[in-house]
């Protein structure tokens, strides 16, 4: 199981603005910054960590708790710059449930909310 990640970006005040709007929609909030890394704290763990370092493109998913959060998650990207890599919908060739939505953040890191719809699992 992972307890935490980093995610290293370029420019790190306009990266730590982007994520604490985006994952709000999720429930995160900051709740550490060290130098140039900010915590985010899903209201269980800090487990992501947006450092200011040379950029490695990288792929991570977030769960949301409902559709709902897909579709905010993915509207708050887009309307704070992230560009489009998948609008929210079911991607059965995942699973059945499997109900995501992607961006590209201003770095290239590809950026997904998921929420995993148990009732398409027969």
């Amino acid at each position: 199981m992972i307890a935490h990640t980093h995610l290293h970006v370029s420019d790190y005040e306009k990266s730590k603005a982007f994520y604490a709007r985006v994952l709000a929609t999720l429930g995160y909030s900051i709740s550490m910054e060290l130098d140039d890394a900010a915590g985010f704290f899903d209201g269980k763990n800090t487990d992501l960590w947006v450092v200011n370092d040379p950029v490695v493109p990288t792929h991570i998913a977030f769960e949301a708790k409902s559709r709902e959060e897909v579709h905010a998650f993915y509207e708050m990207a887009l309307q704070e710059g992230a560009s489009d890599n998948g609008p929210p919908g079911y991607r059965p060739h995942y699973w059945p449930g499997y109900y995501a939505a992607f961006v590209l953040d201003s770095d290239g890191h590809n950026i997904e909310a998921v929420w995993y719809d148990h009732s398409k699992v027969a």
